[in-house]
């Protein structure tokens, strides 16, 4: 058995990178692609490597020879790489391709150290890697049979995408047997470079011979084994991800803030949404009404925060919808001079916006950070403060104040010039839903000087669309933020969501109850692991303490390296003392108890 690596190509989509090198000279965490496919070829029994080189190949040989004399590398050489593709690469092999049983790879792949074994291993003489279908790939597609035979290759020009539940993915790592390349696969490659030219694919040798039905080439799915094709810059930073090691790997998911749908197969208990919201047919409306809102223009400020003031039953005149709530708190903080009363630990996106001097922080003094308006109306008594904040339920600990307790802390700033802002993003999965909200004109009306704020992504499941809502009878600050936000912060699906809303607020109430009868399912599993220690929680999420066995750091580390499961690590901020603290969201039952099971094996 023999390996050829075809590394002929530029890379021009990599930039700066690939201007004084080859593509697989870049560096993945810190080894260069070439090193990696090298080393994990070099524990393989193959007589020899040969590698086509072209684009920078006095440099790409220099290191090979450096770093790999043991090895027995062949080079040949494409001295059109700069007009041709791999079909012509692979054709200059040709000679090579017929001595020998072949692995066929791509250089710009980042491989699971398995996967090369496994193709050894396996039986079948001619067999190509595959990945099932997701949103991130590009290029030849393939269907199976059955069993397992590639019965036709779909080039780019025949993707279907109401197809795609039936394609593969070629992972470009072949096994062809001697016998296939000299007697089918070299002869069709001959013909097909003469007749259709140099700059074409390799593999569309492999689709004519699986037209003819002249190849008995099998697929291997790869399951959930990692492997990435690096063409351009976003390739390189999700394979950074993907293959990232020790802490890097929980830090390289969390530092992305979402996103998280470039990596199919990854069980988000990070970020924070209701598992059962939007129901299907909401999301079958939005989505007949694709075309439309993807081509039009959304509507301005005024017509959106009509639609919010309906969303919320509120006034018009008291709402200013967001781009997430994200874009209000943003404009909010900057208007807010002076000193920002805030409990820790909580969400950050308040404090992080002043400056440390001008915080004045409550700390929780018992085991579950738990506290009450009352502790919260002592300790700022005398502080000086310029605006309270509150966030009810709080995240990451669940703490959560009665809504008669939070107007009582109202009234008490509103005495003492205090602006107070309660942020009620989680309020709904409260066992007190739905009568714990403050979004009530007479509300609102009562304490003019009182902000809401509330995340649409978290309670209605519905992240993507990034919708928030802002809320005060101040209508000078009303007026001011609406001037400092774009006319268009929202989208037309956003807008469009929000229009319709309310023929689904029934299935969003039932969405409601069902969350908390899975959150008390869910915190009995959870209170079942000896290394745990559950803290009680009002919102979509537990603060949990890890009591034995791991730190928080390396139970997330493990949970994501071994499951595919991502967590919140929140040992490492200060408000912890360096205690180990995770935060696990509440998702539906088929997902917790996959948490719930990774868990129990930890243990």
């Amino acid at each position: 058995m023999q390996a050829i690596i075809l590394a002929a190509g530029m890379g021009r989509r990599l930039g700066e990178l690939t201007r004084q090198q080859t593509k697989c000279m870049v560096e993945v965490g810190g080894t260069r692609l070439i090193d990696r496919l090298l080393n994990q070829l070099s524990s393989l029994p193959l007589t020899r490597i040969v590698i086509v080189v072209g684009y920078q190949a006095d440099g790409l040989r220099t290191h090979i020879d450096t770093h790999f004399p043991e090895l027995n590398i062949e080079y040949v050489v494409n001295e059109i790489f700069d007009r041709t593709n791999n079909i012509y690469s692979l054709s200059l092999a040709r000679e090579q391709l017929i001595e020998d049983d072949t692995l066929l790879i791509e250089s710009d792949l980042i491989l699971d150290e398995q996967l090369f074994p496994l193709l050894l291993d396996n039986e079948w003489p001619n067999l190509a890697l595959v990945a099932k279908y997701e949103s991130w790939m590009d290029g030849t597609m393939v269907r199976l049979d059955s069993d397992s035979c590639i019965t036709s290759f779909v080039p780019k020009s025949s993707f279907r995408f109401e197809e795609c539940d039936q394609y593969y993915k070629t992972v470009n790592v072949y096994k062809f047997s001697r016998e296939f390349l000299r007697s089918k696969y070299v002869p069709f490659l001959e013909v097909y470079v003469n007749s259709m030219g140099e700059n074409e694919y390799y593999e569309q040798v492999l689709r004519v011979l699986t037209f003819l039905d002249r190849t008995d080439l099998k697929a291997l799915p790869i399951g959930d084994l990692k492997w990435y094709e690096i063409d351009d810059i976003q390739d390189l930073d999700i394979a950074e991800t993907l293959f990232a090691e020790g802490e890097d790997l929980w830090r390289s998911y969390s530092r992305r803030f979402g996103g998280f749908w470039r990596f199919p197969g990854m069980l988000d208990f990070n970020y924070l949404v209701n598992p059962y919201f939007p129901s299907p047919r909401l999301k079958q409306e939005l989505l007949s009404s694709f075309d439309t809102l993807l081509t039009q223009y959304p509507s301005g400020m005024q017509v959106n925060s009509l639609l919010a003031g309906k969303y919320f039953g509120i006034s018009q005149d008291y709402a200013v919808p967001g781009n997430g709530a994200a874009e209000l708190i943003k404009a909010v903080m900057e208007r807010t001079p002076g000193r920002l009363g805030v409990v820790l630990p909580t969400f950050e996106e308040y404090p992080n916006r002043k400056e440390a001097d001008e915080l004045v922080i409550f700390h929780p003094t018992n085991d579950d950070f738990s506290y009450t308006a009352d502790d919260l109306m002592t300790f700022y008594a005398d502080k000086g403060i310029s605006m309270l904040l509150l966030i009810n339920p709080d995240n990451p600990s669940g703490n959560y104040i009665p809504r008669t307790d939070v107007l009582r802390l109202a009234t008490w700033c509103e005495k003492r010039d205090i602006r107070f802002l309660a942020d009620e993003s989680f309020v709904d999965f409260a066992s007190c839903y739905p009568d714990g909200t403050l979004l009530q004109d007479e509300t609102l009306e009562a304490h003019p000087s009182m902000i809401v704020m509330k995340s649409i992504s978290k309670s209605y499941g519905v992240p993507g669309l990034r919708l928030g809502v802002m809320a005060s009878a101040d209508r000078q600050l009303i007026q001011a933020v609406r001037r400092e936000v774009s006319i268009w912060n929202i989208n037309s699906f956003g807008e469009y969501y929000m229009q319709i809303y309310g023929k689904y607020e029934s299935d969003y109430h039932r969405a409601c109850q069902l969350f908390q009868e899975e959150r008390a399912r869910f915190e009995e599993g959870l209170r079942s692991i000896p290394f745990l220690r559950v803290i009680p929680s009002e919102a979509n999420y537990f603060l949990c303490e890890v009591t034995e066995r791991f730190t928080s750091s390396e139970l997330a580390i493990l949970l994501i390296k071994r499951e595919n499961i991502l967590i919140k690590d929140c040992g490492y901020k200060k408000a912890f003392a360096g205690k180990n603290y995770v935060r696990i969201a509440v998702r539906d039952t088929r997902d917790n108890n996959r948490l719930l099971k990774a868990l129990r094996d930890l243990a």
